[in-house]
Formats: structure tokens, sequence, C-alpha cells
């Protein structure tokens, strides 16, 4: 059994793997080879090539004339999937909504290959929100028949499993967490704990204003600090911009919290854990929302988490009692983070005992120690 991973955008060459779905896929990946697995990653880019990385699993990248989204896929890619997988092989498709993932889905079944979903997000009625129209044409017409021809669908969470049933889709699922690599666990000795007079709350990833909640949460630390009398407080928002940081920045001025709030360009030279841990309070506000390996990256680094409750990291929050789980609502955040702030003598013990429950229950080895026996018994 060779297993292979489809992401669209894997890169072929060393940059630093900084977006969520491409280091879940790699942390993966490096776990199977851990158990002795054959892996390889199949993208598709400018340029096509072949190599063996330094974790061991074999790159494969196919030249393709669109790299936005697109249901054309490369012809080269095309023959590889038709020639080289076999039907004793595991292909893990990876991505939501995605146009090629869907034409790769339709080569596969051709040739009686079986296939895995990886959505990385639950079909959680928030994400057919936004774009409503376009998503519940596509989910009729591709989405949905992709999924009831899958072997199984690989989720993040087993409650995830709850939006495939109510709406059709009744495939076998595998619930698998992402987990964190060794590099990116702090030493001891280097953690820092904070005694900042002012409480620091952060919030590290996409500037997706719907996704993630950003738009609720800002509406949040309005109201909180200009509550009578008001509760001082300082958020930080970092990220790569998709399109709402002008937004967010404006409803910012419009709310009148401009001193309360700073907007930071990403910094993809420095590990996530060792950004979070230049703050008390990391914050995960999403309407929906995978897993958030930004969040486990903020446990490593022993901070205190406020989380909505969709995400799938968020059992582990709860059971390691690192943090609150809560609704993504203006009132929930609101309550989430007024609850902690009047826990924050406890927030350094908190902080640990995320940090030990991660590094005792998130690894990629043990994850991909579970899904191993599930791979090999999918016809």
């Amino acid at each position: 059994m060779h297993i292979y991973f489809y992401l669209k955008h894997f890169p072929l060459r060393d940059s630093p793997l900084s977006e969520g779905v491409t280091k879940a896929v790699h942390g993966l990946a490096c776990g199977l080879i851990h158990h002795g697995q054959s892996v390889t990653i199949v993208g598709e880019g400018p340029e096509s090539g072949v190599r063996r990385s330094e974790y061991g699993y074999e790159i494969r990248v196919f030249q393709a004339d669109h790299t936005h989204p697109s249901f054309k896929l490369s012809p080269a890619l095309v023959e590889f999937l038709s020639t080289d997988i076999k039907p004793i092989d595991r292909v893990v498709l990876n991505g939501i909504f995605h146009r090629s993932v869907y034409s790769i889905s339709k080569v596969l079944r051709r040739h009686n290959i079986p296939y895995i979903v990886a959505p990385h997000d639950p079909y959680h009625p928030a994400i057919f929100q936004k774009n409503k129209l376009i998503k519940t044409v596509y989910w009729h017409l591709k989405e949905a028949r992709m999924l009831r021809s899958a072997a199984a669908v690989q989720i993040l969470d087993p409650r995830h499993a709850q939006w495939l049933q109510k709406r059709g889709i009744n495939r076998p699922t595998i619930a698998l967490p992402n987990g964190f690599e060794l590099q990116d666990v702090i030493p001891e000795m280097d953690l820092i704990c904070h005694t900042n007079p002012i409480p620091t709350l952060y919030f590290l990833g996409r500037l997706d204003s719907y996704n993630k909640g950003l738009d609720l949460l800002l509406e949040a630390i309005a109201q909180i600090t200009q509550a009578v009398p008001p509760i001082p407080l300082q958020l930080t928002i970092q990220g790569p911009d998709w399109g709402d940081r002008a937004t967010l920045q404006a409803q910012v001025t419009r709310l009148k919290i401009g001193k309360y709030v700073t907007f930071l360009d990403p910094d993809f030279t420095a590990r996530s854990a060792e950004l979070a841990m230049q703050y008390d309070l990391f914050c995960v506000p999403s309407r929906f929302e995978g897993f958030s390996l930004s969040a486990l990256e903020a446990m490593l680094a022993a901070r205190v988490v406020l989380i909505s409750s969709v995400a799938g990291l968020a059992p582990h929050v709860e059971l390691s009692g690192c943090g609150l789980t809560i609704e993504p609502t203006i009132k929930g955040i609101r309550s989430g983070i007024l609850a902690l702030l009047q826990r924050r003598a406890q927030w350094h013990s908190m902080g640990r005992s995320g940090r030990e429950y991660a590094l005792t229950h998130l690894r990629w080895e043990s994850i991909a120690a579970e899904a191993l026996p599930f791979y090999r018994a999918l016809n």
C-alpha cells in the first residue's frame, strides 16, 4: 500500500510551511513515514518536478496552466493518476469546495481507485452562508456527488460527522486531529510567563473576517473596553490579508477602539508558538473552523486559549483545562473573555496544563498510528 496525498498548492521546493492545510498534510505524511509507510504528496504548480523531502516522503508536482481554482487538471497528472496509482493504494484528497479535488475524484472513480476526502473544515451551516447561492449549487452538482462516492471522509473531530449526515452523506468517517512537530515545541527553559499589567490578547491567522469571526471579536472588544467601568486590554491581530484587513481596520475606527487593537503583517520567519508566547491569551473566534493548528501551537507555548466550540481542537482545550470554548457570537466571545479575565491568577497553571496535554496526546506519530488500520481496512 502506497499512500498519496493530493494538495494542489503543496510546494515543490523548500519553503516555510506556514499555511494550515499544507502543514497538516506534511505532518501526517511525516507521521506515516515514521511508521514505515511509503508516502507521496501530489500537487500542481507553475513548474513540474519530483524530489524526496528531507522527511522521507516524495513530493511530485505537475505543471499546470491554471494555478488558480480550476476543474482543468494537468494532463501529466491525469496520466499519472491513470497509470501509476493502483486500487491497493490509498489516495487522500485534501480540500473543501475545490474544483481540482472534484476533477481528480472523477479520474479515480473511472479507474476504480478508492479515495478519501479530507475537507479540513466541517460542513457546518456557517460555511454555506458566505456566497450562499454559489456554494449551494456547487454542493448539489459537485461536492455531494464526490463525497457520496468516497471510500471515506477524513474529519478532524468526531462531532463534524453530524454535519455530513445532516446533508445526506453517510460514508464512513475517520476522525484524526491535527498534531505538532518537534521543531514547533519551545524548550522548557525558553518559556516565558508574562506579568503584563494589561492583559494581551492575540489572533494569528488569515484575515478572513467572516470565517475567522474577526468582526465578532472586534464587537466584543468594543463592548468590554467601553463598559462602565471600562476593562482595559490589548488585542493584536496578525496574519496574511485575505481581502478583509481594510474592512476590519474601518470597523476598529467606527467602534472607536483604535487604542486597544493593533494589526501586524504576517511573520513567516518565526514559529507560531514563538509569536503566541509574546501574548497572554490566544483567541480563535471562528464561525467555522476545522481544527486550528495555530491554537495548538499556542498551547505548546503554554498559553491560555479561547476557541470557538465548532473547532476540532475545542474538546482538547476543554480536556486539558487550558482555556474556554465559546459560541462564535458577540455575546459568547465577550462572556468568554470576561470569564478568563476573572481567572487571570490561574493563567500560568492553565497554560502549563495545555502544553503537557498537547505534548502527550497530539503527536503526529500517534495520529498516524490511528490512521493506518483505517486506511488498510478500506475497500
